[in-house]
């Protein structure tokens, strides 16, 4: 059995060289660590400069989303996070669990209907308002979050 590669950064239409990557255990207690971590690399890449909240919220939601949907919190799963910029175009954070995956468009708004009286759903809408751009792949297993 062959394991994953790591989440590609360097999408081909980019050329965004990776800067860091990481593997962390699926535990929410492996989440403040790792972001913290992503925010020193990008602050050293000086990447995202003005934005950095915008930036660690919307990687605080989707490793969570990893590690509670995609990995069920099951700590012997892993999750790959990857960080990749360019000044002029760009950071790129890819994370990627090993889950089943989802279909993006099946998430129904938090924001209409009795949704909004709901106590979860609210994560990959919040990273959608963060982030410039975001989408999903490998059937909703990772996910693309750029910030200009």
């Amino acid at each position: 059995m062959t394991a994953e590669p790591m989440p590609r950064c360097d999408l081909e239409a980019d050329r965004l060289r990776v800067r860091f990557t990481a593997t962390i255990s699926a535990d929410v207690n492996a989440i403040r660590p790792i972001v913290d971590r992503v925010m020193q690399v990008i602050g050293e890449m000086k990447c995202g400069a003005g934005k950095e909240l915008e930036i660690e919220l919307a990687l605080q939601e989707a490793l969570a989303n990893a590690i509670v949907h995609g990995c069920g919190n099951d700590p012997s799963k892993k999750v790959d996070v990857c960080v990749a910029c360019d000044e002029s175009r760009g950071l790129l954070i890819v994370v990627r669990d090993p889950g089943r995956g989802f279909d993006p468009a099946s998430i129904p708004s938090p924001i209409t209907g009795q949704n909004v009286f709901s106590e979860h759903g609210r994560g990959i809408f919040l990273v959608s308002q963060l982030m410039d751009e975001v989408h999903f792949e490998r059937g909703g297993t990772e996910i693309h979050m750029r910030k200009f």
